[in-house]
């Protein structure tokens, strides 16, 4: 299963993306702010970029796994290796301050405090939670694989039909 997700707009602290899942587009995720993290960069780099709890996971591709969240006290689909981070999520939420360094999966988003916000989120997680599922219990291998693809802002509508 592969689940691809292209980062298209960015706000101060905040940072817009499109989802597919095996090809079909499902949605928007919210993260962190874009500090211009990759997976291919030194931990010692990372972390003199990175700050904790504010910043989006590097670009990149991950195996995903189930974990319980000691947080949401439930299994979670959990990002793998993911270099300077630890326990990646992707999860329900709304607004940024749910983040966290996590993924946050919805419908549609719009706007709130100059910072993108995701909603419906409950509507794309459960879905979302579900293939993965059933992936896993085929026994495939779930990736989760990010891309910077930002687009001219200047006209955000079109980017985002």
């Amino acid at each position: 299963m592969e689940i691809f997700q292209k980062r298209i707009l960015k706000k101060e602290n905040s940072t817009l993306s499109k989802y597919w899942v095996n090809g079909v587009w499902k949605g928007y995720i919210l993260e962190d702010k874009d500090r211009g993290l990759k997976s291919t960069m030194t931990l010692a780099e990372l972390l003199k970029i990175k700050v904790h709890s504010q910043t989006a996971i590097p670009i990149g591709r991950f195996e995903v796994k189930l974990r319980v969240s000691p947080a949401f006290k439930r299994k979670l689909p959990w990002l793998q290796n993911v270099p300077a981070f630890e326990y990646i999520y992707a999860h329900k939420g709304n607004w940024i301050r749910d983040t966290r360094g996590c993924l946050i999966v919805g419908l549609s988003y719009g706007q709130e405090d100059g910072e993108f916000c995701v909603w419906e989120s409950k509507k794309a997680f459960d879905p979302l939670f579900d293939e993965i599922v059933a992936a896993l219990d085929r026994k495939e291998k779930v990736w989760w694989e990010i891309v910077e693809a930002y687009e001219d802002e200047k006209n955000p509508a079109e980017m985002l039909v």
